[in-house]
């Protein structure tokens, strides 16, 4: 038995669910914050047969399409406390930060 937990963007968490669901995988979704961006996630936490670990990898990845962004640098003072002007920094967000752990024991009541 594996524990896979998946950290999605909050875009692609409705694709994901769906994905899920028809392949008859169970998952707990929670809602999260990325530290970087400060934006939504949704993190899924799966309990899964070692032997499904590809299968639900593959999933994820098809559901979880990385894309570019821009976002607004600081505005930051330097040492004459001039403010330099803020302007759009291209990033590539998305995708989708996976681990997958050894479970010891598992039950469902």
């Amino acid at each position: 038995m594996k524990l896979i937990i998946a950290v999605v963007q909050d875009q692609d968490q409705h694709a994901l669910s769906t994905a899920l669901y028809e392949t008859g995988i169970r998952a707990t979704k929670l809602s999260t914050t990325g530290g970087f961006l400060r934006a939504g996630n949704t993190t899924f936490m799966i309990g899964i047969e070692e032997e499904r670990v590809e299968e639900v990898l593959d999933i994820i990845k098809r559901c979880s399409q990385a894309r570019e962004q821009f976002i607004t640098s600081p505005i930051s003072l330097d040492v004459n406390l001039d403010a330099s002007a803020a302007f759009p920094v291209k990033i590539e967000v998305g995708g989708a930060t996976i681990f997958v752990l050894p479970i010891d024991s598992f039950h469902q009541f």
